[in-house]
């Protein structure tokens, strides 16, 4: 999502633009495997946690030598791209990205620049490497936890970018009528990220059997789809929904968006839904968390399917909160269009 943003945003200006899946460039074999480490990582309570607050935060030795590994793989790779593309500007929205695109360019012809957009609110040591020319992020917070790294790290702060479709959503009662949820019914998107994290099929089911149509999306996980839809042949206000396009719709039909701490609390901010966030992500999730609780109109719940279902219904009696700033795109066009600027970058 945040590298379509900044592509969209870029061909505003007349850019060209190509958008590469670093883990793709490891190789099929080393992609999957790091994706599938770090899934493990994540479903071992605890594990991922200590390995981000003391190896990743602090850099230590395990997490440079896991970056010096990724590195070897893509920076052949990213090598070729750029001899074949040469590009003018490299945007990194991975962190491993992030390391490997400043190797190389330590050593390629003068010209081109290297700019980094990180939406965590505490991007960690391997995010913030010598050589990248602009940091783009979110938060003050976020600003301050670049300068750790680099006391004088050029930094500049901009709202979180969204899908274009996020800036113009349909409106409740479209939404509705695409949907299937009645117009005087309480309704629920609930949602953990494209991997579909925690007990959401149990927590579907049991939220819709409360009363409330529940939205489920379960993103990539086709195993947590399947459960979903057998879930709803026998609850007729259960929606399932696989991977999907239609985000903007099932938030704007939804009275609360339950989710993970992430980019989706953006996206509906901008909408203008109250949130409930899942506490299932460890490491920068955490952090992640509590910024969005301090942001406001948010609460938080275990993934527990009976917290999830107690704490839905409260929420769903609080108020709904307007849109956020970020519902419209000119804070984000402007600050992504002075960043372009300040690189001595074309913007027209």
């Amino acid at each position: 999502m945040m590298a379509r943003a900044c592509a969209d945003t870029l061909e505003e200006h007349g850019w060209t633009t190509d958008t590469v899946d670093a883990m793709a460039l490891l190789g099929d074999h080393s992609g999957a495997a790091g994706e599938a480490v770090f899934r493990r990582l994540l479903a071992l309570p605890g594990v991922y946690d200590a390995f981000h607050f003391s190896a990743l935060r602090p850099g230590a030795r395990i997490a440079l030598a896991a970056d010096a590994a990724a590195r070897r793989r893509l920076v052949p790779a990213l090598r070729g791209l750029l001899a074949r593309q040469r590009p003018q500007l490299v945007v990194s929205v991975f962190a491993t990205a992030t390391s490997a695109v400043n190797q190389l360019l330590a050593t390629w012809p003068a010209g081109v620049r290297h700019m980094v957009l990180c939406t965590d609110v505490t991007p960690h040591r391997l995010w913030v490497q010598d050589g990248t020319d602009l940091f783009l992020v979110t938060s003050e917070v976020a600003a301050c936890a670049v300068r750790r790294y680099r006391p004088h790290a050029p930094v500049a702060v901009l709202p979180a970018p969204l899908r274009d479709p996020f800036y113009r959503p349909p409106t409740r009662a479209e939404a509705r009528a695409e949907t299937g949820v009645p117009d005087d019914a309480r309704c629920v998107l609930l949602m953990s990220g494209s991997w579909g994290l925690g007990p959401l099929a149990r927590a579907a089911a049991q939220l819709s059997d409360a009363g409330p149509h529940v939205l489920a999306v379960a993103g990539s996980n086709t195993e947590l789809e399947g459960r979903l839809r057998a879930a709803a042949r026998s609850r007729p206000r259960l929606h399932p929904y696989g991977w999907t396009d239609r985000m903007p719709a099932l938030m704007a039909a939804a009275d609360l968006v339950v989710t993970s701490s992430g980019d989706t609390c953006s996206e509906a901010r901008a909408i203008g839904r109250r949130l409930l966030l899942l506490d299932v992500v460890q490491g920068h999730g955490r952090d992640n968390l509590q910024h969005e609780l301090e942001l406001g109109h948010a609460d938080v719940t275990s993934a527990h399917p009976s917290d999830v279902v107690r704490s839905a219904l409260a929420a769903l009696d609080r108020p709904t909160p307007a849109p956020s700033p970020g519902a419209t795109p000119a804070p984000w066009r402007t600050g992504f269009t002075k960043a372009l600027a300040d690189l001595g970058l074309p913007t027209a």
